[in-house]
């Protein structure tokens, strides 16, 4: 296996960091799993490219990013369509691409969604920290040097030319998400939802809710009805350990939804999202409106079995 130049970083954008599924298994010491918030884009830009579903991809957030191609490799862009183009030309989503040294990656700008992907055929080749290339801005560790993306950055590729062949596999249409501006997000109920009383169960699942400008990796601050908690409850309980997807409700009565970096809460969780629509969370932008379902843990599993189907689809396709 030969490591290669495979692309340098002309414009970084606003945030554009390395992350691969994340890091588990270390929220003992304070460490959150970072990794890329819309896992389902990843996977399928990676196994589109030829590589394992958890290699490390660029997470590229709302614009900007231009690069060079520095060696012959197959490239794929999924998640948010922020207008990618090879050479100024428009390059189709979700469908493994041939490109050339000197060849120019750009985005243009966000038509859909909030955060695309972008898979190197041979991956992203960095040292791993704790298990994971994923970078985790706030601790300093992980992707190159623990940061976001600079102009100048070079990153390097394992071996891309034995993925040359992908060029033209693509996801079925069909089963491409959409991401617009309102959101249908499925839940369960969460550890404390018996601390809030009927009213404010029946409010959170009948309103609908805006997402703030307050959001990041670390958690979605939606803004709309408060949520009451029982009378002479607490504001806050003993911290705990969260997973991306909790909805806590602090003080204010506003929801905020965990991501994945953060490991511990101190509010009382109302529901916690189900596994199959996390991923949407990496694409949900300030403005959007969410509204919130409650499902049974059969249909959840059901919609899990259909997401991990699609992504096996992708597989069998090469």
């Amino acid at each position: 296996m030969k490591v290669v130049k495979a692309l340098e970083i002309l414009l970084p954008g606003p945030l554009t960091t390395v992350q691969d599924l994340g890091r588990y298994g270390f929220g003992c010491y304070g460490v959150p799993p970072s990794g890329a918030i819309d896992f389902f884009a990843l996977r399928a830009a990676n196994l589109i490219a030829g590589n394992a579903g958890g290699e490390a991809c660029l997470e590229i957030t709302l614009t900007g990013l231009k690069a060079r191609i520095l060696t012959d490799l197959t490239l794929a862009v999924t998640g948010g369509d922020l207008q990618p183009r090879l050479n100024g030309h428009p390059l189709s989503m979700w469908e493994g691409h041939s490109a050339k040294p000197g060849d120019i990656l750009s985005f243009k700008g966000t038509k859909s969604g909030c955060r695309a992907y972008l898979s190197l055929g041979g991956g992203i080749s960095l040292e791993p920290v704790l298990g994971s290339r994923s970078t985790n801005i706030s601790s300093g560790f992980g992707g190159p040097e623990g940061r976001a993306l600079r102009k100048g950055d070079v990153l390097y590729s394992e071996s891309p030319h034995l993925h040359l062949g992908r060029a033209g596999v693509s996801l079925d249409k069909d089963r491409i998400p959409h991401y617009g501006q309102e959101w249908s997000l499925r839940v369960l109920p969460g550890p404390q939802h018996e601390d809030f009383p009927g009213t404010a169960m029946g409010l959170f699942m009948s309103s609908s809710y805006a997402v703030t400008q307050q959001s990041d990796r670390t958690g979605i601050r939606l803004s709309g009805p408060p949520l009451h908690r029982s009378t002479g409850l607490a504001e806050s309980i003993i911290s705990e350990g969260v997973v991306p997807g909790a909805i806590q409700v602090p003080g204010d009565g506003q929801p905020i939804i965990i991501l994945v970096e953060t490991i511990t809460g101190g509010y009382r969780k109302i529901a916690t999202m189900i596994s199959a629509d996390l991923p949407l969370l990496g694409q949900m932008k300030p403005g959007d409106r969410v509204k919130f379902v409650e499902v049974s843990r059969e249909a959840a599993l059901e919609a899990l079995r259909i997401s991990e189907e699609i992504l096996r689809s992708i597989g069998d396709s090469g």
